[in-house]
């Protein structure tokens, strides 16, 4: 099916609103598990009350939180599909409308390089003004053009982490790793439980682009072995949500490794998603 440019801008702008207010169904069973089986009476409210605030935003359509986030964008382009340069124009006219309808915090600095890095700029207050990440293009199999919007919000990229592990022959050395990361990012991160976003790859862009696309390829009701060690080591630290303690530091991880190369390190990226991430949503536009 081949849409207008007004379709693909209509139907990114809502699916921008649906990622900033709805939790997938997997996610909200998620939560209904951990609290069903959260003995921490303090940490059990904090997922009710986690759960309730994403009911009310997705009935709402307003924003899961305060943080709004950055629209991050993950193309899948299809055998038979073609991208134009005028369906990247639609998507780009579609986040920002989707940004004012949220509505979006403001959040974009205005100015030169110097005034950007500083915020000497000043603050745009139009909600558009954040200006996306740049899209991410990946292949699909069946035949059609699929986009996916995520928010990313500032306190989980406060606290993720993207460095080189001396993997000495052995996985267990990388996942020891990422779960010490993981303990320290989530204890100090505070808007928990999170949802662990692991990306393993050959450089750092890589294994931030791995750690993306956990996020669009994650499900809660199914997890690897691995991500499952690495859900039950940081959950055994007892942070708890919002650190009070608890059972339920992390309700899920999602783990994607890239091709290796025969190299001593591999280059990992750890990020404690909110309890409100991963904020996505998704739509076909071909």
């Amino acid at each position: 099916m081949t849409r207008t440019y007004e379709a693909i801008v209509a139907l990114v702008r809502d699916t921008l609103v649906d990622a900033g207010s709805t939790f997938r169904a997997d996610k909200k069973a998620a939560y209904q598990r951990a609290i069903d089986t959260e003995r921490n009476e303090q940490a059990r409210w904090v997922l009710e009350q986690v759960l309730a605030n994403a009911e009310a935003a997705e009935r709402d359509k307003s924003p899961l939180c305060d943080d709004s986030g950055i629209p991050h964008l993950v193309l899948e382009v299809g055998e038979d599909c073609a991208v134009t340069g005028r369906m990247l124009d639609a998507i780009r006219e579609g986040v920002a409308e989707g940004l004012r309808k949220l509505p979006g915090r403001p959040m974009g600095i205005m100015g030169d390089d110097s005034h950007r890095i500083d915020q000497s700029g000043g603050l745009n207050p139009d909600s558009a003004g954040v200006a996306p990440a740049p899209i991410l293009l990946r292949r699909c199999k069946d035949n059609v053009i699929r986009l996916h919007i995520l928010m990313f919000g500032g306190g989980p990229a406060i606290r993720a982490k993207t460095y080189r592990v001396f993997h000495r022959h052995s996985t267990q050395v990388v996942l020891d790793e990422i779960v010490g990361w993981a303990r320290e990012g989530v204890a100090q991160l505070g808007c928990s439980p999170c949802t662990l976003a692991v990306g393993v790859g050959r450089s750092h862009f890589e294994a931030t682009s791995m750690m993306l696309q956990a996020q669009v390829d994650g499900k809660y009701d199914e997890q690897s072995e691995m991500e499952r060690e690495i859900t039950r080591r940081v959950n055994e630290a007892n942070i708890g949500p919002l650190g009070l303690r608890g059972d339920t530091s992390v309700i899920a991880t999602f783990m994607k490794v890239g091709p290796q190369r025969a190299s001593g390190v591999r280059i990992v990226c750890v990020r404690p998603a909110c309890c409100f991430e991963p904020r996505i949503a998704t739509v076909e536009l071909q």
